[in-house]
């Protein structure tokens, strides 16, 4: 059935998706030191290593959204417009997201070299 020309099983579809993207952690949960005395190892989580993972999901997430938008243009029928629009918004909020973060590191980095030794 469709609403205002677009097909219910969309919307339900979106709706699934948006609620699948909000019960999924951003990124990867940081691993905590524990003392010697535990002998359960935790793995350590790299720092460096999932911020570059964290850049690459923001950088293919806008590839995607740009992939999408040309297949709209050209006139590509499996692609709709609802889709592409989702795509530039989870680009864009992943993007904006991304952007924070670098500020708050600047933004610590700063506060550290200006502590007085």
């Amino acid at each position: 059935m469709a609403i205002n020309g677009i097909d219910s099983s969309r919307i339900e579809s979106m709706l699934a998706q948006i609620r699948a993207a909000t019960q999924k952690p951003a990124m990867a949960p940081v691993a905590e030191t524990t003392p010697a005395s535990n002998t359960q190892s935790t793995p350590k989580v790299d720092f460096a290593e999932t911020l570059k993972a964290s850049l690459n999901q923001v950088n293919q997430s806008q590839l995607e959204a740009e992939r999408l938008g040309k297949n709209f243009a050209m006139g590509d029928d499996s692609v709709s417009l609802s889709d592409v629009m989702i795509a530039g918004q989870k680009a864009n909020i992943s993007f904006q997201a991304t952007l924070q973060v670098r500020n708050k590191l600047v933004s610590a980095y700063q506060d550290i070299m200006n502590m007085q030794v």
